[in-house]
């Protein structure tokens, strides 16, 4: 009689397949039944969602696994976690270990190690352990200061509301209304005028090139005077002016004695005088002074 009997080969096959799927769902959960890794203890409060196989991290490594959860029966109010732990890796005294969640709602394990690498934790110490701080959280702790505020906001949506029913809001949007009006037409009229200037600006280059060439041939011009010469004549000029003034201020020669003799301005002005009175005689009595005969000149 044969052992292995088509029966005797099912039987092993079926055995060895649940073997297989036994480790398979282990090694696709994180967890090995033959590993080396350190194991430690976290104690919670709330595990808050952490499972078997929920990956534990150290300063964003992936460092081990939760290998198990028990319930602490000593203290009821705590639950504790079996953490295996990449034996390589040393847990200073002090290391924390929280529950953190991802953006898709997986739980994880961090761990925020203590700073003193002198004094380590012994393998299979417990590690205080607590929920991080989250956006939720956070915002759950905003809550009382948003409750404060809301008096505040409803006030100042009221007075917000009073100044919007104030029809002096209104015709201030209408006057900015008309003072953007005035803004773009005086904007087109600058464009306008800028394009002016750019169609101008050729001439206005040309006569100011030739504005530029008049000045280069007068400061040529000025360059070649002779300084000295035109100097020496104005000196010369100077002179002839000083001498004609001292002779002017001197009693000598005829211009300085006219200029200084009171008797021939007494002269002058009594003939200018007599010659004013003979005017007017002839302007009163012209037939005195001029006689006019058709027949010819009476003999007197």
């Amino acid at each position: 009689m044969k052992f292995f009997t088509n029966e005797v080969k099912i039987a092993l096959v079926a055995l060895v397949a649940i073997v297989v799927l036994f480790f398979g769902m282990n090694y696709l959960k994180g967890l090995t039944m033959f590993s080396s890794d350190s194991k430690y203890y976290a104690s919670f409060s709330d595990i808050n969602g952490v499972t078997v196989s929920s990956p534990v991290f150290a300063n964003g490594l992936r460092v081990g696994v939760v290998e198990g959860i028990q319930f602490d029966y000593d203290h009821p109010d705590r639950i504790v976690a079996v953490l295996g732990l990449d034996k390589q890796l040393r847990l200073p005294r002090g290391t924390r270990v929280e529950i953190a969640s991802d953006l898709l709602g997986n739980v994880q394990l961090q761990l925020k190690l203590g700073d003193n690498m002198r004094d380590l934790l012994a393998v299979g110490d417990t590690i205080e352990g607590g929920a991080q701080k989250g956006l939720m959280s956070k915002a759950a702790e905003m809550v009382p200061q948003v409750e404060q505020m809301l008096p505040k906001l409803d006030s100042i949506l009221a007075s917000l509301n009073a100044l919007l029913a104030d029809p002096a809001i209104a015709n201030s949007l209408h006057n900015v209304e008309n003072v953007t009006a005035s803004l773009t037409q005086t904007t087109r009229q600058l464009s306008q005028l800028s394009s002016q200037l750019n169609r101008q600006m050729p001439q206005m280059m040309q006569k100011a090139d030739g504005v530029l060439s008049n000045t280069e041939g007068l400061t040529r011009q000025l360059n070649e005077l002779d300084i000295d010469q035109t100097m020496k004549k104005v000196d010369a000029t100077i002179g002839n002016l000083q001498q004609t003034t001292a002779a002017l201020n001197s009693q000598e020669g005829t211009l300085g004695l006219m200029m200084r003799d009171p008797t021939l301005y007494r002269s002058l002005q009594a003939t200018v005088s007599s010659a004013d009175s003979l005017l007017s005689d002839i302007k009163q009595h012209p037939k005195r002074y001029i006689n006019v005969s058709v027949f010819g000149r009476k003999e007197k």
